[in-house]
């Protein structure tokens, strides 16, 4: 990829800055700087991924007060409820963020939350005292709050916002887009939460976070816009890596025209994708609000600065690919004792239906799943695979596998019941 972004864009590539025009008072320290801000400036009361507009709202009640913040109703969403955004900074590059576009994607909600308690805070610092000199920050923090309402990821019509920029039929998109069009950001963050079923590659490693320079057309060509947005972005995978090496990916960019992220980058605005997805003991994504703070200040700071023009390009297009799987578990290879019939050779997958948390574990397809990936496999060759009465009898269908049953499957060396116990998957725990 790299030899071919080097042709197709060498001629529209802004020039390196020359050796010591960088002056960031934290240069090479912003993100160790940033992870310390979003613990000294989180804001309590959003310790769960699962709020509404009023939690939200309730929360920043106190940080909104201060005078450095411009709060603006944009317009309402389809159920009435405002839409609004937050802005600081008198600076000649504005920057525009907004998150919670799909409802039930709140982590970057949260780190924005934080970065607004930050900003709002009048206490002289240098580091913030140059970001608001510099940048103008125009942050829409829930534009689904329908969706979020209910935890859903699409609007009260059912209509997914992030494919709705093209025909522009919600009041969440047309309000995006008139922002948009009112403050002319050269930079654009797309703030969204990723599908936990996600690995970083073929590392064996769920994804973290991915990142993405959208494009702008079918040909994924580079051009200037969407090439600055690949420098910020190679920032921010660059100091990821470092932080979380091997969870950290890239999303696929394929070209989507009803896609807000790719629309904006033909727009003129130089957009980057992040998406959150999980991380091991971290089921409220709190974790991952930090490192969306951290990420988002440093990337601040690279664009305040324009160091972001020095970035190493290779950070990101050596990320490895998102890699999406539909199951959270696979046993293969077991024999399944159902009732009195003979044991017959079967492989069974299984999701949880929380996967962030890790809780809800149900059956979800059974037979040959050779071809079929999953999170984990076990491998049950030559093993007995037990399920619970609940999994195979429903209002008199006894001896039915039940697609869709929690899963309480209890895995042995023999047909016998009395058998040797291997494992047990459960629907609310996974004994290893």
């Amino acid at each position: 990829m790299l030899a071919m972004f080097l042709a197709a864009s060498c001629a529209h590539r802004p020039p390196v800055l020359p050796a010591g025009t960088v002056d960031s008072p934290l240069f090479g320290k912003t993100f160790e700087a940033g992870l310390d801000i979003a613990a000294d400036y989180r804001v309590p009361n959003l310790d769960s991924r699962r709020f509404t507009y009023e939690d939200l709202w309730t929360a920043l009640e106190r940080p909104l007060r201060s005078s450095r913040l411009m709060v603006r109703v944009e317009g309402k969403s389809l159920l009435g409820r405002e839409i609004r955004t937050i802005s600081a900074g008198s600076g000649g590059t504005t920057i525009l963020l907004w998150s919670q576009m799909h409802g039930d994607e709140s982590t970057a909600t949260m780190a924005l939350a934080d970065i607004i308690n930050y900003l709002a805070d009048p206490t002289p610092d240098p580091f913030r005292d140059e970001l608001l000199n510099r940048l103008t920050l125009v942050m829409i923090p829930m534009l689904n709050p329908d969706g979020a309402h209910l935890f859903q990821r699409r609007n009260a019509a059912g209509i997914d916002v992030n494919r709705d920029a093209r025909r522009l039929a919600t009041p969440e998109a047309r309000l995006l887009k008139a922002v948009r069009e009112r403050v002319q950001p050269q930079f654009g963050f797309n703030l969204h939460d990723q599908n936990p079923h996600t690995y970083a590659g073929r590392s064996g490693k769920r994804a973290a976070i991915a990142l993405l320079a959208p494009a702008a057309d079918d040909e994924r060509s580079w051009g200037p816009v969407r090439t600055r947005a690949l420098q910020v972005a190679s920032i921010i995978a660059e100091i990821l890596q470092s932080e979380l090496p091997g969870y950290i990916a890239r999303y696929g960019d394929a070209f989507n025209p009803r896609a807000f992220g790719d629309l904006m980058q033909q727009w003129g605005t130089s957009t980057v994708l992040i998406e959150s997805g999980v991380l091991d003991d971290d089921p409220e994504k709190q974790k991952l609000r930090a490192m969306n703070v951290a990420a988002l200040l440093t990337a601040f700071d690279a664009i305040a600065h324009s160091t972001y023009l020095n970035a190493d390009i290779m950070a990101y297009d050596n990320l490895p690919q998102n890699r999406g799987f539909s199951h959270d578990l696979l046993v293969r290879g077991g024999l399944l004792v159902l009732g009195n019939a003979e044991p017959m050779p079967i492989d069974l997958a299984f999701a949880w239906s929380d996967a962030v948390s890790g809780t809800g574990l149900t059956l979800t397809e059974a037979g040959d799943l050779d071809e079929v990936g999953a999170l984990e496999i076990f491998d049950a060759t030559g093993l007995f695979l037990h399920p619970d009465p609940s999994m195979v009898s429903q209002e008199g269908r006894e001896g039915y596998l039940l697609i869709g049953a929690p899963a309480y499957l209890t895995i042995k060396r023999g047909r016998d019941i009395s058998s040797e116990v291997v494992k047990v998957i459960g629907s609310l725990f996974l004994e290893r």
